[in-house]
Formats: C-alpha cells, structure tokens, sequence
C-alpha cells in the first residue's frame, strides 16, 4: 500500500464519523423537536373539569397527610367574597377558577395560587330563587374556560384574562326548558366538542364548536328535561359515547352525531339525578337520590346496548357522588343514616358506618374525604375490615349548604362554601 492511499483512507474515514456524527445530531433535534411539540401540544390541550380528570371524584396526588391534627390540616388563606353559590373550583398549577352570584348576577373569578384576585368577570343574569347561587363548576380546556349558567347560558372565556369569546342562550336560542332548582351541569368536553343537556323537546342533548360555539350537531334523545346530571363520556371500541340522565332516563349518545343508541328507566320523585355516572370495567353505574338508589348497567363492547346487573339502594344521595375503587363503592344514603362501602360486582353491603351526615365525597393518595352537608370534613381511610377515621374539622368560613364538592391539586385541599373558598395544606 502506498502512502497516499492510507491519507486517503483516513481522510475517508474521517468523512465518514463525521456524517454520522451529524446524522445523529440531526436525529437528536428531531426527537427534541417532536417532544417539544408533543408537550406544547399537551400544554395546548389542558384540561381541568368537574371532580378530576376522569370525573369519578379521584385525585392522583401523593405525598398527602395520612392523618390530620386536631382542627384539621393547617388553612393556608381564604376568600369570602366570590359571591354565593354552590359551584366547586377548577384549579391548574397556577390558577383558581370558580363562579358567585352578586346582587342578581354572574360572575367568573380567576385567582392566583396565593390568592391574589386575577381577573372577575360578569357574564349575566344568575339564580336567586330557591337555594340562589350559581350551580356549575367552571371547565377549563385549551386555554378557555367554559360555563353553564342555572339561566341555561352557555358562556365562554380566555382562561388568562377573561376576555368573551363566545356565548349562547339556550332557552332563548334553542327552546331549552329550565327546571325547578335551575339547569345545572358541568360541562363535558372532547376533541372540538362540548356538549350539554338543554333539555328542549327538539334540541334535547346538544354538541357546540368549542371555538365558535357553533352547533355541530344536536339530538331530540328521550325529549325529557335535564335533571340536574354532569354527564360522562364513555370510550369503547373506537367509539364515544355520550352518557347522562334526564328526567326519567339513563341515556347513551352517539358523541360524534348525537345518534341515541339506547335508554334505561331511572325515574324518581323530583326528576333529580345529580351525580354523575361512572364507568368502570365495561360496566355503568348511576345513582339517584329520594330512595331510587344505585344501578349497575352492562355496556355492550361496542357501547350500542345496557343490560341491568344489579341494583341497591344503599347508596341513594341527590348530589354527594361515589367512589368506585379496588372493586367497591364508597358513599352515603340519603338520610344520614350511614357511609356506605358495597361490592362492585354484586351491589351487595360490605360495611357501613356513620362517619358524619349525608354529604360528598373525594378520594386521593389511599383516603376518602367525606364532606357532610353538617359543614364536617372527615378524613377516611378504607380498609378490607371498615372505615377507618384519621381526622376531621369543621369548615370555618362561609354560609348557607355544604354542598360544593371538594378539590385535592397540587399538594392543597380546595374548599367551597356559600361566599367563601379555603384552601387548606395537606402535604406531609
């Protein structure tokens, strides 16, 4: 071999190590690039809504107090002017959303995580007849945040400021019918979509462009007026479906079209199913107050039929929610009787006990807590055996009912009540 040729080969071989060398620089921007993207496109899409991010009422937090000290855990600040009302709060990791009624109107708040006010908004005529308040809970999604108004006022807002965007009225726009205690709803949301319950006799169940709020489609369903139901959406096989109660019904809708694919009685004395269903296991279950109980539905796979399982009625509340976990059922009758734990698969009572009044319920990080409608915040844990108490207070501040569902983020415990909302430490 000459000497030339082995110049050659090295000036080769270093023509070479370094196209590799900016090959895999290239791959690398691109596997940044595309990760970049995907959490900007997650960030984009954030959504908070009504009792967490599956809407079952359970909080994936760690970390938290497995025990409180006499009092409670320690109240980091509160506000007692948000107005009166019943909403919850929706909270991200740096903002604290909720709605009050003022002399006759509505209003938005966004607070800061220390408290600080950041924008307060009106968006129109609220409800002061019987238990007068705003009822919903704000949906935070993509950037805008999205509430109904007991007047059937479809609003929504930029999350940062405030600013209008869009809004439709449903009773006056699409012959939607209000109800005794006023329309009550916590939105739902999905891809373009969000959906409600007008519960008009033609404009039934509705989907609106969440951009726009223009109709993408609407359904006659049933033709029953709403009752008081968030609805949940199912995810089977490919297909959406779109659950909720109305008057005297279980329904399910196609969430694409709005096609109702099937019905299930559930009527009760006042046509109030407040709480909203769960699904777990290709199972439904639903619960209604004034003594009709729970009901374990089957979906079929492709969501297209239901077939009643089993049904109790044990755990029978209006509005205080349940918990489905490790294939149980954990919450309260009607009457304040007692907290009840049931088994998933038969509806059959495997324990109960009188923790505090009848009232609501959230889980997060192994514990229930139980919010009687006496004002009690009781902390749980469940075990195979019972309920196992490991503290409780009285909340503080505030008026009128106890019935804003707790929220648990970012290590605090978020609560409602009448003009005030506390918000409390619960990290180790």
């Amino acid at each position: 071999m000459k000497c030339g040729d082995g110049v050659e080969m090295r000036e080769k071989s270093v023509i070479l190590n370094a196209q590799k060398h900016l090959n895999l620089m290239q791959r690398t921007f691109l596997i940044f690039f595309f990760l970049l993207t995907l959490c900007g496109s997650t960030f984009s899409q954030e959504m908070v809504q009504w009792r967490g991010i599956n809407r079952d009422g359970i909080y994936n937090e760690t970390g938290l107090l497995k025990s409180w000290p006499e009092g409670g855990p320690k109240l980091l600040w509160h506000n007692d002017e948000i107005g009166e009302g019943h909403s919850s709060v929706a909270v991200t990791a740096d903002r604290i959303y909720t709605a009050g009624l003022i002399n006759g109107i509505g209003y938005l708040f966004a607070f800061a995580q220390d408290g600080k006010l950041v924008w307060k908004v009106p968006y129109g005529e609220e409800w002061t007849e019987s238990y007068q308040g705003t009822r919903s809970t704000p949906l935070i999604y993509d950037g805008k945040v999205y509430l109904m108004s007991a007047m059937g006022k479809l609003i929504c807002r930029k999350a940062d400021n405030g600013d209008f965007v869009w809004s439709v009225d449903l009773v006056k726009d699409f012959g939607a019918v209000n109800i005794r205690w006023g329309m009550t709803e916590n939105l739902l949301a999905d891809g373009n979509k969000i959906f409600c319950t007008a519960g008009g006799p033609d404009n039934n169940i509705m989907a609106f462009d969440k951009n726009s709020g223009k109709v993408l489609w609407t359904s006659k369903a049933k033709g029953e007026t709403s009752a008081y139901c968030s609805p949940a959406l199912l995810r089977l096989q490919g297909r959406r479906i779109f659950v909720t109660q109305t008057a005297n019904s279980i329904i399910g809708l196609d969430a694409d079209n709005g096609k109702l694919l099937w019905s299930h009685d559930q009527p009760n004395k006042y046509s109030v199913h407040a709480n909203t269903p769960i699904f777990r296991d290709g199972h439904l279950f639903c619960v209604s107050g004034y003594g009709k109980g729970g009901v374990m539905l089957k979906v079929a796979s492709d969501g297209s039929s239901v077939q009643e399982v089993w049904r109790s009625i044990l755990i029978d509340n209006r509005m205080g929610g349940f918990i489905i976990l490790d294939g149980k059922i954990y919450g309260s009758d009607d009457t304040g009787k007692a907290w009840y734990c049931l088994d998933f698969a038969t509806g059959k009572e495997l324990y109960s006990e009188k923790i505090t009044g009848k009232g609501n319920i959230t889980y997060s990080d192994g514990m229930l807590y139980c919010y009687g409608e006496s004002g009690e915040v009781v902390l749980v844990q469940p075990t195979a055996a019972g309920f196992k108490r490991a503290g409780a207070f009285k909340v503080p501040y505030g008026s009128a009912q106890h019935w804003a569902f707790p929220v648990i983020a970012n290590g605090r415990l978020y609560l409602r009540h009448g003009n005030s909302f506390m918000v409390y430490d619960l990290k180790k």
